[in-house]
């Protein structure tokens, strides 16, 4: 598992350019554009498990599905952040990408430290630290187990007989 740590304001376009979105809709496509002028190794290195840890405003800018496509496709396990835009947050959820506001955390984080997230105790280990978090609501985890917001539902449906 590796830690990706970024700053301030990535918008839409840092993680996925623009000038992809008419041509790039499958995870497949998505995935060597992500975060190709903020990091170039990012597409070529992340791996399932990996955790971003990411400064204030993360996912400001355009409503692009592609970003959290693509950042769930890879295996982003959950995204650290000191806060997230509202668009992208709506969209994380549908994904069913884990994003866990924790400012001290980011704060607390340097290069090379472990990180291990309890999501039943809301708690984030950083090193020898420990970090509490709002605690995530079981719907927000059930979506991420069911592989988002679509597979939920039709869960959900199956379910009821429907």
């Amino acid at each position: 598992m590796k830690v990706w740590k970024y700053g301030d304001n990535i918008n839409t376009d840092m993680l996925f350019p623009g000038k992809y979105t008419y041509t790039c809709s499958k995870p497949e496509e998505i995935k060597p554009h992500l975060l190709e002028d903020l990091d170039a190794e990012f597409s070529n290195n992340v791996q399932p498990g990996d955790i971003l840890i990411v400064g204030k405003n993360f996912g400001c800018g355009s409503s692009r599905e592609q970003p959290t496509v693509g950042l769930k496709f890879v295996g982003i396990e959950a995204i650290i952040g000191e806060s997230f835009s509202r668009i992208f947050y709506r969209s994380a959820i549908n994904q069913g990408l884990i994003l866990i506001e924790c400012p001290d955390a980011v704060k607390e984080y340097t290069k090379d430290m472990p990180v291990k997230i309890d999501y039943q105790k809301s708690i984030i280990f950083i090193g020898d630290k420990t970090f509490n978090f709002p605690k995530l609501p079981p719907e927000i985890l059930a979506i991420r187990d069911a592989g988002g917001l679509l597979e939920y539902t039709r869960k959900k449906l199956q379910e009821r007989g429907k």
